[in-house]
């Protein structure tokens, strides 16, 4: 029910040498928290949890392999001998049922996913550059994280209702990030006003809202994407203004 993840370097770097090394990192955490790699895609894997028996704990083993591809990749980033130098990641989460099993003929099988639970995370992943965020996570992982996942091990703040390019059903959507120990830039009192500036945008309180924003520690690329937001809009709320913020482009 994942979908799990997307690597790139930053400046366009990229060679087939550290795409595979990145592929196996992903690889790697997946495997080690139960997930199922059903697909490499260029460079991105798509990976569900819940086959071929339903995991107890519900997405939380796909958020911590999540947690954990991030947390290596920025360890290797600002290293500039490390193959994976460079290297951002997205990766996109949604929680719900799907069809999974073995496809193809008994001499030449793999197992894969099917679903809207799939198409979900491919478009979660694809947000994360838009909402400027590494990982985002749909309602239901949200509610799962929330009241399973420990803040020792994760944390998450609400982005907003969003209408992904092409789609006409808004979305809740989330970030997951890691502990305060590992981001101490971004601390519980800036989730709060973060948190607050969402609610007062789809209140069409503007003018609150980057008051909140002001207050929400360091740079944070997630802040960048509600001021340009709100900018882009002349800080005015439209008439026909419902609160949801519609993307651009995919």
């Amino acid at each position: 029910d994942t979908k799990c993840p997307q690597a790139k370097l930053a400046e366009g770097r990229q060679s087939p040498r550290d795409e595979f090394i990145a592929l196996g990192l992903m690889t790697r955490e997946i495997i080690a928290r139960d997930g199922v790699i059903a697909d490499f895609q260029g460079d991105a894997a798509l990976a569900f949890w819940g086959w071929p028996l339903p995991p107890e704990d519900g997405p939380l083993q796909a958020c911590r392999a999540a947690l954990a591809i991030q947390r290596e990749l920025e360890t290797a980033h600002d290293d500039d001998a490390h193959p994976l130098s460079g290297f951002r990641v997205g990766i996109g989460i949604a929680h719900g049922n799907a069809i999974a099993g073995k496809i193809g003929a008994p001499e030449q099988a793999k197992v894969g996913v099917l679903g809207p639970v799939v198409n979900l995370g491919a478009r979660l992943e694809t947000m994360t550059k838009q909402l400027g965020v590494q990982i985002l996570i749909d309602e239901a992982t949200r509610k799962s994280v929330a009241e399973h996942l420990p803040a020792s091990e994760g944390r998450h703040r609400r982005m907003g209702r969003v209408t992904p390019y092409g789609v006409s059903t808004p979305l809740d959507v989330s970030h997951l990030l890691p502990p305060e120990s590992e981001r101490r830039e971004i601390d519980a009192e800036g989730i709060r006003n973060f948190e607050a500036a969402v609610d007062a945008v789809a209140e069409g309180d503007w003018a609150k809202a980057l008051e909140l924003l002001e207050n929400v520690p360091g740079p944070d690329r997630a802040k960048d994407f509600l001021t340009v937001f709100i900018a882009q809009n002349n800080y005015e709320p439209p008439p026909d203004w419902n609160g949801v913020i519609e993307l651009p482009r995919k």
